[in-house]
């Protein structure tokens, strides 16, 4: 499903504006609309992050932009707290946003898209805090291409280890 949504953006949102969308999450929104935190790179090569409104009308889909950011301008990304799986964010700029992602996978992808496009494009000291550091690196033998499955395979491991020491027998 949010690959076709993914489509859908590209195509009816970020094609005619001939910007290029890497990444999207679904963030709350209040109301029947849904809202979605999206990264997409100009033919200028600069980064722009955008909260876009999605909202039907009978049987089509819309799409609005309802603000935008620029990657240059993103002075830290706050994941409130590391050790607990919550889906809450802040953004830094000239002001503090608060997002809520769909879920703490989504959060996890969102700024590890952000740091890649930061790599690629501006390679300026991006701050990211109260995120684990196992997740967001892409440098180990979990990484895939389903960034969201990621994350589901690490915690499927480490429960795994847990629970094959809680049964080993202490001495």
């Amino acid at each position: 499903m949010s690959s076709l949504v993914k489509e859908d953006l590209a195509k009816r949102l970020f094609g005619p504006r001939r910007q290029r969308l890497h990444e999207f999450i679904e963030v709350e929104g209040a109301g029947a609309q849904r809202y979605y935190l999206c990264a997409a790179v100009t033919t200028s090569k600069e980064v722009e992050i955008c909260m876009v409104k999605h909202w039907r009308v009978n049987r089509e889909e819309k799409y609005e932009i309802v603000e935008k950011w620029f990657l240059k301008d993103l002075e830290m990304i706050d994941g409130k707290e590391a050790d607990t799986d919550n889906p809450y964010f802040d953004m830094h700029f000239h002001k503090v946003y608060s997002m809520e992602a769909y879920s703490c996978a989504s959060k996890y992808t969102f700024a590890r898209t952000l740091s890649n496009l930061n790599a690629m494009y501006l390679k300026k000291d991006l701050k990211i805090v109260n995120f684990d550091d196992t997740y967001l690196n892409d440098d180990s033998i979990w990484s895939s291409s389903n960034r969201d499955c990621l994350v589901v395979m690490r915690i499927c491991f480490y429960a795994f280890n847990l629970l094959c020491f809680s049964l080993c027998p202490l001495s």
